[in-house]
């Protein structure tokens, strides 16, 4: 017996209500959790990236994610995270675990949690059939794959253009459970389906804005220090703005977001943003998204001006994050990874003098980089770079992670010498973050 309905974002004709009496609102959803099926996802091997881009899309419906767990393909374990999520949340997201193994257990453990009897769809069987006689691959579908047909009663069932497993869309009382399949091939346009659908038929007026505002040259406590003022105006405000600081290396970021409706939503955070800004002034580099490796390509393509890069200890990583960047043809001219002491001199013109006197790991050293470098390539403007990324080499005077950094233009000059605090790749990735902060504040209007 097939219970299944097979309409997606409108109500089928067997759910829709009778005649002459107006249908019946159902509440909004507000909280969600999310369930990553899959063993191979508590490996050092498999990625979870679903439960990022699911988030994405159920925030910008005004729906929170209260819960994100990563279950393995066991029933009990699964059973106990699914009633957890339902006791959390009105909407419950799974993807993964739909496929023809016996270790694909996502139906059968909902219908179970539900209290729904589980029982084979002939269309989507015929369905699966077409599709492996279409492809070749077999004369008959595996009997295996029978799996995929099985239908929690009640389930509207969620077409899969890209693949074999359908998902499932099952009403819980107020209540919406959301089976996904795992590739992210096959989840996102069934995930675009439903949030245009049947999702956005289910969500408030309201809906959840957010904005990021990236700094460096701050650390996080001095950044949260500087913006205490503005939190507790935030938070008396109707409606309330919440703001959260995250630290990541070499930058901070200040998450600024609001439910509102979504015109009003983003006016209120745009003056926000402004205000944020105004009070971080010059170490606010980003609120669109922009990396900072963007930032500094568009100031140079703005100016009409052309970079060449010398990379010591950055070992090319400058270089590789400045060209990362679609079009950065139009702007990178040139880049020497001068290591050693002897590549200094020979290819970049650095004074034997100079290195003796001052140390390889100097601003005087990395000026004459920088110099050199801009000469060499004919560029308005030179960046060296230099120093100590360990494990090995410090000493107490320069220890790891002492990096000096320079930057020239005809006009203007500008070089620091910075302590980075972790191992090898973290002093790299900082010291570039630090060279690129150090052009785009001397390119700054």
């Amino acid at each position: 017996m097939v219970r299944s309905s097979r309409l997606v974002g409108a109500m089928t004709a067997q759910n829709q209500p009778p005649q002459n009496q107006p249908p019946q609102k159902q509440p909004a959803l507000r909280r969600a959790a999310i369930l990553a099926v899959g063993s191979e996802l508590l490996t050092p091997q498999r990625t979870d990236t679903n439960s990022l881009h699911i988030t994405d899309q159920l925030n910008r419906l005004g729906i929170d994610v209260v819960l994100k767990m990563i279950v393995g393909d066991d029933r009990d374990e699964l059973t106990e995270a699914f009633r957890a999520a339902r006791r959390r949340a009105d909407l419950v997201v799974l993807s993964g675990g739909l496929g023809p193994t016996d270790d694909d257990v996502t139906r059968e453990v909902v219908a179970a949690a539900l209290g729904r009897t589980l029982d084979e769809d002939p269309a989507i069987t015929e369905q699966i059939r077409a599709r492996f006689l279409a492809r070749g691959i077999t004369t008959a579908m595996p009997e295996i794959n029978r799996r995929q047909a099985m239908v929690p009663e009640g389930a509207t069932v969620l077409p899969n253009t890209r693949g074999s497993a359908p998902g499932l869309w099952l009403e819980d009382g107020d209540a919406v459970v959301l089976l996904l399949p795992g590739p992210p091939r096959e989840m996102m346009p069934m995930l675009a389906t439903v949030v245009d659908g049947s999702l956005r038929a289910r969500t408030h007026a309201d809906v959840l804005v957010r904005r990021v505002i990236k700094i460096t040259g701050r650390v996080e406590s001095q950044t949260d220090e500087a913006l205490q003022p503005l939190y507790r105006e935030w938070e008396r405000a109707t409606p309330p703005l919440a703001a959260t600081i995250l630290a990541a290396l070499g930058q901070i970021e200040v998450h600024l977001s609001m439910r509102a409706p979504p015109d009003a939503a983003a006016a209120l955070l745009d003056a926000a943003v402004v205000r944020t800004v105004a009070v971080l002034g010059d170490d606010a580099f980003s609120i669109d998204g922009r990396a900072l490796e963007r930032v500094v390509g568009d100031l140079l393509v703005q100016q009409q001006m052309r970079i060449a890069l010398a990379e010591s200890c950055t070992g090319g990583l400058l270089t590789s994050r400045l060209t990362d960047v679609p079009g950065s043809s139009r702007y990178v001219r040139h880049s020497v990874i001068a290591y050693s002491n002897d590549a200094k001199t020979g290819l970049l013109g650095v004074s034997p003098a100079l290195i003796a006197e001052h140390g390889a790991v100097s601003e005087q050293v990395a000026l004459a980089m920088a110099d050199g470098i801009r000469a060499q390539a004919s560029v308005e403007v030179g960046v060296g770079v230099t120093g100590i990324a360990g494990p090995d080499g410090g000493s107490p005077q320069k220890p790891v992670g002492t990096v000096a950094i320079a930057a020239v233009t005809a006009a203007a000059t500008r070089s620091r010498v910075f302590r980075f605090p972790g191992e090898r790749e973290q002093v790299k990735f900082q010291a570039s973050q630090a060279a690129l902060d150090l052009v785009r504040r001397m390119l700054s209007p």
